[in-house]
């Protein structure tokens, strides 16, 4: 088995008072919340329609879902009005985290070499990729 060197100052991306396995989502949890993140606030018939037309969801599917969201703390759902209490971008770090983490020990270089594989960068890629680099690197 592979030992990757541990990265410098990982961030593990959790809200105060949750733990970890609350912002691991399920695929049906991360689908409810796709369409919550796009469209909040939406009242909770509007939530129903969308979950109907989008994932084909009947309205008590929808409202299961939307209840082990809310369990989990990233919803909240006030007066029928359905709104995201944990944005798009930290479950995305979280779960980008958690892969790393899991399945290449924690080496960032090796899950993007694993990313990439054989396959080739744009140059407008690879300059997204390094300047991305330059503004996270410790030395700063």
């Amino acid at each position: 088995m592979d030992h990757y060197p541990r990265p410098r100052g990982t961030i593990k991306v959790i809200p105060k008072g949750r733990n970890m396995k609350e912002l691991t989502l399920s695929e049906s949890e991360f689908k409810i919340m796709d369409i919550i993140w796009d469209n909040a606030p939406l009242g909770s018939g509007e939530l129903v329609k969308l979950c109907e037309a989008k994932l084909d969801w009947k309205k008590s599917t929808t409202y299961t879902m939307l209840h082990k969201v809310i369990d989990k703390g990233l919803v909240k759902n006030e007066d029928s009005v359905v709104s995201f209490v944990i944005d798009r971008s930290r479950v995305q770090r979280f779960e980008s985290n958690q892969l790393v983490e899991r399945s290449f020990g924690g080496s960032l270089s090796a899950f993007v070499s694993a990313f990439l594989g054989n396959g080739r960068l744009t140059r407008e890629d690879a300059d997204k990729l390094i300047t991305l680099i330059n503004e996270h690197l410790d030395d700063k």
